[in-house]
């Protein structure tokens, strides 16, 4: 393998890590506050790159799809979690996660009456290259990175700087506290479901250039999706991260060297992993 094809490698494996990233964190928060597993997290991931699609299109603006994308996305998860969620953060962990796996299969049904079922192409916002040790590197694809390693600052600055990010992360370690100090839970849950979902609107929006938009793709990051959260212990924000950076460059890598390692790779290592950290790399305690 040559130097060129490596350095491209690692860099598709970072701005695939990026997106895995954005869509886990909020699954990750979704568990660690509410203890539901959100699986309509990839309906909203999918809506964000259909609506950057759509106004992109009609205003030759990708930025502008990408706001409209992230707009609609949590306009969409506040409806859910006040319609459908509320009603049912008391029952089994199992119940939210079969719920939520319907809300996302009848979003894609809607998505394919609006959008059809034909994969559609969005353009790149600039076609730009940087050269880095030789190789040829789309600035988008920088971007990406650099916008979710943002968005993971910005994250770690609302949960540990901001009274609402503080009381989140005190709901995670012990709800009944919370509760117990006459903060509203359920605020609290309806600013972390629209967080999570805003943050997957926003990765089905940057991913959007990189791919086909399809009704499926939401279905087809599910798998990834689960190992990332998996792998890096449910409820845990930092593991999310640097599970993230290994199952995108393991994916990317793998793909270099095997095709097919590029899908039983990751399995594996998930495997591994589990073998020796059962919760994860930082599983709650909770989940043990």
């Amino acid at each position: 393998m040559s130097a060129q094809l490596l350095i491209s490698g690692v860099i598709f494996g970072l701005s695939l890590a990026s997106i895995y990233f954005l869509i886990s964190v909020g699954l990750s928060l979704c568990f660690g506050l509410m203890r539901i597993i959100s699986l309509d997290q990839l309906l909203y991931y999918s809506v964000g790159a259909f609506l950057a699609y759509t106004v992109s299109t009609l205003t030759g603006n990708f930025w502008l799809g990408l706001i409209a994308g992230v707009a609609v996305g949590v306009m969409l998860a506040l409806a859910v979690e006040r319609l459908i969620f509320r009603r049912i953060y008391e029952r089994e962990l199992t119940f939210s996660m079969i719920t939520s796996f319907g809300i996302l299969l009848g979003g894609i049904g809607a998505i394919k009456g609006i959008w059809g079922v034909v994969p559609k192409p969005v353009p790149v916002p600039f076609d730009n290259q940087i050269s880095l040790f030789g190789t040829d590197i789309p600035v988008y694809r920088l971007l990406v990175v650099v916008l979710a390693g943002l968005v993971y600052g910005g994250i770690w600055l609302f949960l540990n700087r901001t009274i609402i990010g503080k009381a989140i992360r005190a709901g995670i370690e012990d709800m009944e506290h919370v509760e117990g100090l006459g903060i509203n839970a359920a605020r609290l849950f309806t600013i972390t479901f629209v967080l999570a979902g805003a943050l997957s609107a926003l990765a089905g929006g940057l991913y959007a250039p990189l791919i086909m938009v399809d009704p499926h793709m939401g279905l087809e990051v599910l798998a990834f999706v689960f190992m990332v959260v998996i792998i890096g212990g449910l409820g845990s924000i930092k593991g999310t991260l640097y599970s993230s950076l290994l199952v995108g460059q393991v994916v990317s890598i793998g793909s270099l060297i095997y095709a097919p390692l590029a899908v039983m790779a990751p399995f594996a290592m998930m495997l591994l992993i589990l073998l020796v950290r059962p919760t994860g790399l930082f599983g709650a305690a909770l989940a043990k």
